[in-house]
Protein backbone atom coordinates (compact mmCIF):
# COMPACT_ATOMS: atom_id res chain seq x y z
CA UNK A 1 0.00 0.00 0.00
CA UNK A 2 1.30 3.39 -0.76
CA UNK A 3 1.62 5.91 1.34
CA UNK A 4 -0.73 8.41 -0.25
CA UNK A 5 -3.44 5.48 0.19
CA UNK A 6 -2.42 5.21 4.09
CA UNK A 7 -2.97 8.72 4.47
CA UNK A 8 -6.49 8.77 2.41
CA UNK A 9 -7.66 5.56 5.32
CA UNK A 10 -6.96 7.93 8.24
CA UNK A 11 -8.47 10.82 6.78
CA UNK A 12 -11.67 8.96 6.05
CA UNK A 13 -11.65 7.32 9.30
CA UNK A 14 -14.34 9.33 10.86
CA UNK A 15 -16.05 9.56 7.71
CA UNK A 16 -20.05 9.12 7.70
CA UNK A 17 -20.62 7.56 4.17
CA UNK A 18 -19.11 5.34 1.84
CA UNK A 19 -15.96 7.29 0.01
CA UNK A 20 -15.46 5.15 -3.56
CA UNK A 21 -13.05 2.28 -3.52
CA UNK A 22 -13.17 1.70 0.46
CA UNK A 23 -15.53 -0.78 2.13
CA UNK A 24 -15.99 -0.59 5.76
CA UNK A 25 -14.63 -2.66 8.76
CA UNK A 26 -14.89 -3.17 12.50
CA UNK A 27 -13.34 -3.96 15.03
CA UNK A 28 -12.95 -4.03 19.04
CA UNK A 29 -11.40 -0.43 18.54
CA UNK A 30 -14.20 1.16 16.10
CA UNK A 31 -14.87 1.15 12.57
CA UNK A 32 -12.27 2.05 9.65
CA UNK A 33 -12.78 2.31 5.80
CA UNK A 34 -10.41 -0.07 4.38
CA UNK A 35 -9.40 -0.01 0.54
CA UNK A 36 -11.49 -2.34 -1.48
CA UNK A 37 -8.69 -3.54 -3.51
CA UNK A 38 -6.63 -5.14 -0.57
CA UNK A 39 -7.07 -8.71 0.25
CA UNK A 40 -6.29 -7.19 3.99
CA UNK A 41 -8.63 -5.54 6.99
CA UNK A 42 -8.95 -3.32 9.66
CA UNK A 43 -6.58 -5.47 12.19
CA UNK A 44 -4.09 -5.28 9.19
CA UNK A 45 -5.04 -1.75 8.82
CA UNK A 46 -4.08 -0.81 12.56
CA UNK A 47 -0.82 -2.91 12.34
CA UNK A 48 0.61 -0.77 9.05
CA UNK A 49 -0.39 2.15 11.35
CA UNK A 50 1.24 0.84 14.88
CA UNK A 51 4.55 -0.60 13.39
CA UNK A 52 6.21 1.37 11.09
CA UNK A 53 9.69 0.24 12.70
CA UNK A 54 11.90 -1.14 9.88
CA UNK A 55 9.90 -0.81 6.52
CA UNK A 56 10.66 -4.67 5.75
CA UNK A 57 6.94 -5.97 5.75
CA UNK A 58 6.66 -10.37 6.47
CA UNK A 59 6.34 -10.96 2.78
CA UNK A 60 9.93 -10.74 2.52
CA UNK A 61 10.50 -13.77 3.27
CA UNK A 62 8.24 -16.00 1.43
CA UNK A 63 8.85 -19.25 3.34
CA UNK A 64 7.21 -17.91 6.03
CA UNK A 65 3.97 -16.12 4.11
CA UNK A 66 3.50 -20.24 2.42
CA UNK A 67 3.67 -21.73 5.92
CA UNK A 68 1.20 -19.92 7.07
CA UNK A 69 -1.12 -20.69 4.74
CA UNK A 70 -0.03 -24.71 5.22
CA UNK A 71 -1.17 -23.97 8.91
CA UNK A 72 -4.11 -22.21 7.85
CA UNK A 73 -5.52 -24.91 5.18
CA UNK A 74 -4.59 -27.85 7.45
CA UNK A 75 -6.61 -26.44 10.36
CA UNK A 76 -9.54 -25.64 8.13
CA UNK A 77 -9.71 -28.95 7.00
CA UNK A 78 -9.10 -30.35 10.11
CA UNK A 79 -12.09 -28.77 11.25
CA UNK A 80 -14.53 -29.49 8.55
CA UNK A 81 -13.13 -33.47 9.50
CA UNK A 82 -14.35 -32.63 12.82
CA UNK A 83 -17.60 -31.43 11.81
CA UNK A 84 -16.91 -27.52 13.13
CA UNK A 85 -16.85 -25.83 9.83
CA UNK A 86 -19.12 -26.42 6.48
CA UNK A 87 -17.28 -28.47 4.16
CA UNK A 88 -18.06 -25.39 1.44
CA UNK A 89 -16.24 -22.58 3.43
CA UNK A 90 -13.28 -25.23 4.24
CA UNK A 91 -12.91 -26.25 0.97
CA UNK A 92 -13.15 -21.57 -0.05
CA UNK A 93 -10.42 -21.57 2.17
CA UNK A 94 -7.95 -24.32 1.76
CA UNK A 95 -8.23 -23.28 -2.09
CA UNK A 96 -7.33 -19.44 -0.89
CA UNK A 97 -3.77 -21.12 0.79
CA UNK A 98 -3.39 -23.24 -2.50
CA UNK A 99 -3.18 -19.88 -4.52
CA UNK A 100 -0.95 -18.47 -1.18
CA UNK A 101 1.56 -21.41 -1.53
CA UNK A 102 1.47 -21.14 -4.73
CA UNK A 103 3.28 -17.72 -4.84
CA UNK A 104 -0.06 -15.23 -5.04
CA UNK A 105 -1.50 -12.45 -3.01
CA UNK A 106 2.39 -12.27 -0.76
CA UNK A 107 2.04 -8.29 -1.41
CA UNK A 108 -1.12 -8.08 0.54
CA UNK A 109 1.13 -9.39 3.51
CA UNK A 110 2.16 -6.04 4.52
CA UNK A 111 2.78 -6.01 8.37
CA UNK A 112 6.29 -4.85 9.59
CA UNK A 113 8.89 -7.77 10.27
CA UNK A 114 8.96 -6.09 14.00
CA UNK A 115 5.91 -5.89 15.72
CA UNK A 116 4.29 -5.59 19.23
CA UNK A 117 2.19 -8.83 20.00
CA UNK A 118 4.04 -11.86 20.18
CA UNK A 119 3.09 -12.13 15.98
CA UNK A 120 -0.88 -11.38 16.23
CA UNK A 121 -0.42 -8.63 13.61
CA UNK A 122 0.74 -11.64 11.22
CA UNK A 123 -2.08 -13.77 12.19
CA UNK A 124 -4.49 -11.35 11.55
CA UNK A 125 -3.08 -10.23 8.49
CA UNK A 126 -3.26 -13.56 7.35
CA UNK A 127 -6.46 -14.45 8.61
CA UNK A 128 -7.94 -11.73 6.54
CA UNK A 129 -6.07 -12.24 2.70
CA UNK A 130 -7.05 -15.83 3.19
CA UNK A 131 -10.45 -14.71 4.22
CA UNK A 132 -11.47 -12.40 1.59
CA UNK A 133 -9.78 -14.75 -1.23
CA UNK A 134 -12.26 -17.47 -0.02
CA UNK A 135 -15.05 -14.91 -0.44
CA UNK A 136 -13.97 -14.38 -4.00
CA UNK A 137 -13.79 -18.35 -4.50
CA UNK A 138 -17.46 -17.88 -2.92
CA UNK A 139 -18.65 -15.59 -5.53
CA UNK A 140 -18.59 -12.82 -3.07
CA UNK A 141 -17.40 -9.79 -1.79
CA UNK A 142 -14.28 -9.39 0.25
CA UNK A 143 -15.56 -7.54 3.57
CA UNK A 144 -18.80 -10.10 3.57
CA UNK A 145 -17.55 -11.54 7.09
CA UNK A 146 -20.70 -12.95 7.33
CA UNK A 147 -20.35 -15.67 4.90
CA UNK A 148 -16.53 -16.15 6.11
CA UNK A 149 -14.79 -14.50 8.95
CA UNK A 150 -11.63 -13.95 9.33
CA UNK A 151 -11.73 -15.43 13.17
CA UNK A 152 -14.29 -16.81 13.19
CA UNK A 153 -13.56 -19.51 10.39
CA UNK A 154 -9.80 -19.17 9.31
CA UNK A 155 -8.48 -18.66 13.00
CA UNK A 156 -11.05 -21.51 13.96
CA UNK A 157 -9.52 -23.60 16.66
CA UNK A 158 -6.66 -21.34 16.61
CA UNK A 159 -4.58 -18.78 18.62
CA UNK A 160 -1.95 -16.57 17.41
CA UNK A 161 0.43 -18.43 20.26
CA UNK A 162 -0.04 -21.80 18.55
CA UNK A 163 -0.03 -20.22 15.12
CA UNK A 164 3.01 -17.78 14.87
CA UNK A 165 5.76 -20.22 16.04
CA UNK A 166 4.12 -23.42 14.01
CA UNK A 167 4.43 -21.73 10.81
CA UNK A 168 7.79 -19.42 11.91
CA UNK A 169 9.13 -23.53 12.46
CA UNK A 170 7.93 -24.43 8.88
CA UNK A 171 9.14 -21.66 6.93
CA UNK A 172 12.13 -22.04 8.89
CA UNK A 173 12.61 -26.26 7.41
CA UNK A 174 12.09 -24.61 3.96
CA UNK A 175 14.71 -21.99 4.13
CA UNK A 176 17.09 -24.32 6.11
CA UNK A 177 16.73 -27.08 2.85
CA UNK A 178 17.88 -24.04 0.83
CA UNK A 179 20.68 -22.87 2.86
CA UNK A 180 22.04 -26.90 3.40
CA UNK A 181 22.23 -27.30 -0.41
CA UNK A 182 24.21 -23.99 -0.93
CA UNK A 183 26.60 -25.13 1.99
CA UNK A 184 26.80 -28.44 0.17
CA UNK A 185 27.89 -26.47 -3.20
CA UNK A 186 30.34 -24.71 -1.59
CA UNK A 187 32.01 -27.47 0.46
CA UNK A 188 31.92 -29.79 -3.57
CA UNK A 189 33.82 -26.55 -5.17
CA UNK A 190 36.26 -26.78 -2.29
CA UNK A 191 36.56 -30.04 -2.43
CA UNK A 192 36.74 -30.03 -6.48
CA UNK A 193 39.72 -27.12 -5.59
CA UNK A 194 41.21 -29.52 -3.63
CA UNK A 195 41.56 -32.22 -6.29
CA UNK A 196 42.90 -29.62 -8.68
CA UNK A 197 45.84 -28.40 -6.24
CA UNK A 198 46.60 -31.53 -4.73
CA UNK A 199 50.19 -31.73 -6.14
CA UNK A 200 50.74 -27.80 -5.44
CA UNK A 201 53.46 -27.61 -2.40
CA UNK A 202 53.48 -24.87 -0.52
CA UNK A 203 54.25 -23.61 3.27
CA UNK A 204 51.71 -23.69 6.34
CA UNK A 205 51.42 -21.25 9.02
CA UNK A 206 51.57 -20.93 12.29
CA UNK A 207 50.66 -17.89 14.23
CA UNK A 208 51.44 -16.39 10.35
CA UNK A 209 55.09 -17.80 10.63
CA UNK A 210 56.23 -20.22 8.59
CA UNK A 211 55.69 -24.09 9.97
CA UNK A 212 55.85 -26.58 7.46
CA UNK A 213 55.27 -27.84 4.00
CA UNK A 214 51.93 -28.86 2.89
CA UNK A 215 50.14 -28.70 -0.17
CA UNK A 216 47.28 -26.18 -1.30
CA UNK A 217 44.76 -28.97 -1.81
CA UNK A 218 45.35 -30.00 1.79
CA UNK A 219 44.40 -26.06 2.65
CA UNK A 220 41.74 -25.96 0.30
CA UNK A 221 40.42 -29.54 1.73
CA UNK A 222 39.93 -28.55 5.15
CA UNK A 223 37.85 -25.40 4.11
CA UNK A 224 35.56 -28.37 2.67
CA UNK A 225 35.44 -30.27 5.41
CA UNK A 226 34.88 -27.09 7.81
CA UNK A 227 31.94 -26.08 5.81
CA UNK A 228 30.48 -30.24 5.36
CA UNK A 229 30.64 -30.35 9.26
CA UNK A 230 28.62 -27.13 9.46
CA UNK A 231 25.60 -28.56 6.65
CA UNK A 232 25.61 -31.43 9.54
CA UNK A 233 24.93 -29.59 12.25
CA UNK A 234 22.43 -27.28 10.23
CA UNK A 235 20.40 -30.67 9.73
CA UNK A 236 20.54 -31.60 13.49
CA UNK A 237 19.75 -28.12 14.36
CA UNK A 238 16.54 -28.41 12.14
CA UNK A 239 15.53 -31.62 13.74
CA UNK A 240 14.86 -30.09 16.89
CA UNK A 241 12.80 -26.95 15.03
CA UNK A 242 9.72 -29.85 13.88
CA UNK A 243 8.16 -30.42 17.24
CA UNK A 244 5.32 -27.77 17.24
CA UNK A 245 2.74 -26.46 19.22
CA UNK A 246 -0.44 -26.46 17.16
CA UNK A 247 -3.22 -27.32 18.82
CA UNK A 248 -2.24 -26.14 22.28
CA UNK A 249 -3.99 -22.16 21.43
CA UNK A 250 -3.61 -19.58 23.99
CA UNK A 251 -0.87 -20.67 26.36
CA UNK A 252 -0.92 -24.86 24.95
CA UNK A 253 -4.10 -25.94 27.47
CA UNK A 254 -5.97 -26.02 24.02
CA UNK A 255 -8.84 -24.09 25.09
CA UNK A 256 -11.49 -23.68 21.89
CA UNK A 257 -9.94 -26.14 20.40
CA UNK A 258 -11.35 -30.19 19.75
CA UNK A 259 -10.13 -32.49 22.13
CA UNK A 260 -8.45 -34.28 18.47
CA UNK A 261 -7.65 -31.09 16.94
CA UNK A 262 -4.22 -31.07 17.69
CA UNK A 263 -3.22 -34.60 16.99
CA UNK A 264 -5.31 -34.21 13.84
CA UNK A 265 -4.07 -30.88 12.81
CA UNK A 266 -0.33 -32.13 12.59
CA UNK A 267 -0.97 -34.94 10.47
CA UNK A 268 -3.18 -32.37 8.29
CA UNK A 269 0.18 -30.04 8.34
CA UNK A 270 2.87 -32.79 7.83
CA UNK A 271 1.28 -34.07 4.54
CA UNK A 272 0.51 -30.19 3.36
CA UNK A 273 3.91 -29.18 3.67
CA UNK A 274 6.21 -32.34 3.55
CA UNK A 275 7.52 -31.14 6.92
CA UNK A 276 8.05 -33.75 9.38
CA UNK A 277 6.39 -31.97 12.04
CA UNK A 278 5.57 -34.06 15.33
CA UNK A 279 2.85 -32.42 18.52
CA UNK A 280 4.95 -31.29 21.36
CA UNK A 281 4.74 -33.65 24.47
CA UNK A 282 4.28 -30.58 26.74
CA UNK A 283 1.63 -27.95 24.62
CA UNK A 284 2.35 -25.65 27.55
CA UNK A 285 6.14 -25.63 27.59
CA UNK A 286 6.13 -25.78 24.20
CA UNK A 287 4.24 -22.09 24.02
CA UNK A 288 6.54 -20.34 26.32
CA UNK A 289 10.07 -22.17 25.35
CA UNK A 290 12.25 -20.80 22.10
CA UNK A 291 14.79 -22.56 23.20
CA UNK A 292 15.05 -24.29 19.67
CA UNK A 293 15.33 -21.28 18.04
CA UNK A 294 18.44 -20.22 20.25
CA UNK A 295 19.78 -23.83 19.30
CA UNK A 296 19.45 -22.94 15.40
CA UNK A 297 20.65 -19.82 16.25
CA UNK A 298 23.71 -20.83 17.78
CA UNK A 299 24.46 -23.29 14.54
CA UNK A 300 23.97 -20.36 12.00
CA UNK A 301 26.63 -18.01 14.26
CA UNK A 302 29.19 -21.28 13.99
CA UNK A 303 28.53 -21.61 10.21
CA UNK A 304 29.18 -17.82 9.85
CA UNK A 305 32.45 -17.58 11.75
CA UNK A 306 33.51 -20.49 10.74
CA UNK A 307 32.94 -18.78 6.50
CA UNK A 308 34.63 -16.03 7.75
CA UNK A 309 37.80 -17.28 8.79
CA UNK A 310 38.00 -19.14 5.73
CA UNK A 311 37.41 -15.77 3.91
CA UNK A 312 40.15 -14.09 6.07
CA UNK A 313 42.27 -16.62 4.70
CA UNK A 314 41.41 -16.27 1.16
CA UNK A 315 41.97 -12.39 1.55
CA UNK A 316 45.49 -12.62 3.20
CA UNK A 317 46.80 -15.73 0.50
CA UNK A 318 45.75 -13.62 -2.43
CA UNK A 319 46.78 -10.25 -0.56
CA UNK A 320 49.55 -8.36 -3.12
CA UNK A 321 49.60 -8.93 -6.05
CA UNK A 322 53.17 -8.05 -5.62
CA UNK A 323 53.61 -6.98 -2.09
CA UNK A 324 51.44 -9.66 -0.25
CA UNK A 325 51.64 -13.06 0.26
CA UNK A 326 50.39 -13.58 -3.69
CA UNK A 327 49.68 -17.58 -3.13
CA UNK A 328 46.56 -17.89 -4.62
CA UNK A 329 44.26 -15.49 -7.41
CA UNK A 330 40.99 -14.46 -6.73
CA UNK A 331 39.06 -13.85 -10.03
CA UNK A 332 38.69 -10.50 -10.64
CA UNK A 333 34.90 -9.28 -10.65
CA UNK A 334 35.01 -5.65 -10.22
CA UNK A 335 37.53 -2.32 -10.72
CA UNK A 336 38.60 -2.20 -7.07
CA UNK A 337 39.29 1.76 -6.93
CA UNK A 338 38.26 4.68 -8.26
CA UNK A 339 41.71 6.32 -7.66
CA UNK A 340 43.70 3.45 -8.27
CA UNK A 341 43.83 2.24 -11.62
CA UNK A 342 44.43 -1.33 -11.82
CA UNK A 343 43.43 -2.40 -8.56
CA UNK A 344 41.23 -5.14 -7.94
CA UNK A 345 39.77 -6.36 -4.58
CA UNK A 346 38.88 -9.57 -2.65
CA UNK A 347 35.27 -8.22 -2.44
CA UNK A 348 33.41 -11.36 -2.65
CA UNK A 349 34.93 -12.76 0.68
CA UNK A 350 34.57 -9.13 1.96
CA UNK A 351 30.68 -9.74 1.68
CA UNK A 352 30.28 -13.19 3.11
CA UNK A 353 32.47 -11.28 6.14
CA UNK A 354 29.99 -8.98 6.73
CA UNK A 355 27.18 -11.66 6.18
CA UNK A 356 29.10 -13.28 9.00
CA UNK A 357 29.13 -10.19 10.71
CA UNK A 358 25.62 -9.68 11.14
CA UNK A 359 24.73 -13.16 11.97
CA UNK A 360 27.01 -12.60 14.96
CA UNK A 361 24.42 -9.62 16.05
CA UNK A 362 21.21 -11.45 15.05
CA UNK A 363 22.22 -14.39 17.56
CA UNK A 364 22.91 -11.64 20.18
CA UNK A 365 19.32 -10.07 19.47
CA UNK A 366 17.25 -13.77 19.43
CA UNK A 367 19.57 -14.87 22.87
CA UNK A 368 17.89 -11.56 24.35
CA UNK A 369 14.97 -11.98 22.87
CA UNK A 370 14.49 -15.73 24.23
CA UNK A 371 16.09 -14.64 27.51
CA UNK A 372 12.96 -11.78 27.84
CA UNK A 373 9.79 -13.99 27.67
CA UNK A 374 7.81 -14.10 30.51
CA UNK A 375 5.65 -16.95 31.85
CA UNK A 376 3.31 -18.44 29.42
CA UNK A 377 4.27 -16.55 26.24
CA UNK A 378 7.77 -14.97 24.66
CA UNK A 379 5.99 -11.61 23.21
CA UNK A 380 9.57 -11.25 21.45
CA UNK A 381 9.14 -14.14 18.72
CA UNK A 382 8.66 -11.94 15.77
CA UNK A 383 12.37 -10.19 16.13
CA UNK A 384 13.30 -13.73 16.27
CA UNK A 385 11.88 -14.75 13.26
CA UNK A 386 12.84 -12.05 11.44
CA UNK A 387 16.88 -12.48 12.70
CA UNK A 388 16.84 -16.40 12.14
CA UNK A 389 15.01 -15.61 8.53
CA UNK A 390 17.66 -13.00 7.41
CA UNK A 391 20.59 -14.73 8.98
CA UNK A 392 19.43 -18.11 6.58
CA UNK A 393 18.67 -16.08 3.74
CA UNK A 394 21.94 -13.59 3.80
CA UNK A 395 24.02 -17.30 4.61
CA UNK A 396 22.33 -18.72 1.93
CA UNK A 397 23.14 -16.26 -1.24
CA UNK A 398 26.49 -15.07 0.20
CA UNK A 399 27.68 -19.18 -0.09
CA UNK A 400 26.52 -19.09 -3.12
CA UNK A 401 28.10 -15.96 -4.51
CA UNK A 402 31.37 -17.23 -2.89
CA UNK A 403 31.17 -20.58 -4.53
CA UNK A 404 30.16 -18.96 -8.01
CA UNK A 405 32.05 -15.64 -8.03
CA UNK A 406 35.07 -16.81 -6.07
CA UNK A 407 36.31 -20.26 -5.20
CA UNK A 408 35.23 -21.92 -8.83
CA UNK A 409 37.59 -19.44 -10.34
CA UNK A 410 40.70 -19.26 -8.14
CA UNK A 411 43.99 -20.37 -9.81
CA UNK A 412 47.42 -20.88 -8.06
CA UNK A 413 50.72 -18.98 -8.25
CA UNK A 414 52.56 -22.58 -8.57
CA UNK A 415 55.87 -21.26 -9.38
CA UNK A 416 56.34 -18.58 -6.10
CA UNK A 417 54.67 -21.75 -4.14
CA UNK A 418 57.46 -23.92 -5.11
CA UNK A 419 59.93 -20.93 -4.29
CA UNK A 420 58.77 -19.98 -0.95
CA UNK A 421 59.19 -23.28 -0.06
CA UNK A 422 62.16 -23.73 -0.82
CA UNK A 423 63.36 -20.87 1.14
CA UNK A 424 61.71 -20.98 3.85
CA UNK A 425 63.50 -22.33 7.42
CA UNK A 426 60.17 -24.25 8.18
CA UNK A 427 62.08 -27.07 6.19
CA UNK A 428 64.35 -27.25 8.90
CA UNK A 429 61.71 -29.05 11.14
CA UNK A 430 61.72 -32.38 8.41
CA UNK A 431 65.20 -32.29 8.74
CA UNK A 432 65.18 -32.47 13.03
CA UNK A 433 64.55 -35.99 13.23
CA UNK A 434 67.82 -36.46 11.00
CA UNK A 435 70.20 -34.00 12.72
CA UNK A 436 68.76 -33.62 16.17
CA UNK A 437 67.16 -30.07 17.75
CA UNK A 438 70.57 -28.28 18.30
CA UNK A 439 71.87 -28.84 14.96
CA UNK A 440 68.69 -27.53 13.05
CA UNK A 441 68.13 -24.81 15.04
CA UNK A 442 71.40 -23.33 14.62
CA UNK A 443 71.17 -24.15 10.75
CA UNK A 444 67.39 -22.21 10.46
CA UNK A 445 69.31 -19.18 12.39
CA UNK A 446 72.13 -19.27 10.08
CA UNK A 447 69.48 -19.48 6.87
CA UNK A 448 67.83 -16.83 8.67
CA UNK A 449 71.35 -14.61 8.74
CA UNK A 450 72.67 -15.27 5.41
CA UNK A 451 69.58 -15.51 3.28
CA UNK A 452 71.06 -19.09 1.73
CA UNK A 453 68.50 -22.34 1.80
CA UNK A 454 68.54 -25.06 4.19
CA UNK A 455 69.15 -27.80 2.17
CA UNK A 456 72.54 -25.68 1.39
CA UNK A 457 73.83 -25.07 4.67
CA UNK A 458 73.08 -29.03 5.69
CA UNK A 459 75.04 -30.42 3.54
CA UNK A 460 77.83 -27.37 3.83
CA UNK A 461 78.03 -28.39 7.52
CA UNK A 462 78.09 -32.34 6.33
CA UNK A 463 75.15 -33.06 8.43
CA UNK A 464 73.45 -35.02 5.31
CA UNK A 465 74.44 -35.12 2.04
CA UNK A 466 72.99 -34.02 -1.00
CA UNK A 467 71.08 -37.29 -1.45
CA UNK A 468 69.67 -37.60 1.90
CA UNK A 469 68.45 -34.11 2.15
CA UNK A 470 66.29 -35.24 -1.45
CA UNK A 471 65.00 -38.19 -0.27
CA UNK A 472 64.08 -36.68 2.85
CA UNK A 473 62.52 -33.63 1.34
CA UNK A 474 60.22 -35.18 -1.38
CA UNK A 475 57.10 -33.57 -1.48
CA UNK A 476 54.94 -37.03 -0.70
CA UNK A 477 57.11 -37.17 2.29
CA UNK A 478 56.36 -33.67 3.30
CA UNK A 479 53.31 -33.62 3.18
CA UNK A 480 51.52 -36.98 3.99
CA UNK A 481 48.81 -36.73 5.84
CA UNK A 482 48.51 -38.30 9.07
CA UNK A 483 45.78 -40.84 10.15
CA UNK A 484 44.73 -41.93 13.55
CA UNK A 485 46.07 -45.48 13.87
CA UNK A 486 43.63 -47.95 14.77
CA UNK A 487 44.77 -51.11 16.91
CA UNK A 488 42.95 -54.06 15.82
CA UNK A 489 43.70 -56.02 18.74
CA UNK A 490 42.28 -54.11 21.06
CA UNK A 491 39.68 -53.33 19.10
CA UNK A 492 40.16 -49.04 19.61
CA UNK A 493 41.22 -45.91 17.60
CA UNK A 494 43.43 -43.66 18.79
CA UNK A 495 41.52 -40.23 19.37
CA UNK A 496 38.31 -42.60 19.19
Amino acid sequence: MTDAKKHAITDIAESGSRPEGFRREHDLLGERWVVDGSYFGVHTLRAIENFPITGIPISTYADLIVALACVKQASALTNAELGLLDSDKADAIAAACEEIRAGSLHEHFVVDVIQGGAGTSTNMNANEVIANRALEHLRRDRGDYAVIHPLEHVNMSQSTNDVYPTAVKVGLQFAIRRLHGALTELSEIFGAKALEFAQVLKMGRTQLQDAVPMTLGQEFGTYGVMVTEDAQRLLEAAELITEINLGGTAIGTGINAHPRYAGLVCQRLQEISGVPVTPAADLVEATQDVGAFVQLSGVLKRTAVKLSKVCNDLRLLSSGPRAGLSEINLPAVQAGSSIMPGKVNPVIPEAVNQVAFEVVGNDVAISMAAEGGQLQLNAFEPIITHALFESITHLTNACRALASRCVAGITANEAHLRHVVEQSIGLVTALNPHIGYTAATEVAAAALATGRSIPALVVERGLLTEEQVALILRPEALVRTARPEVDTDAGNACGA
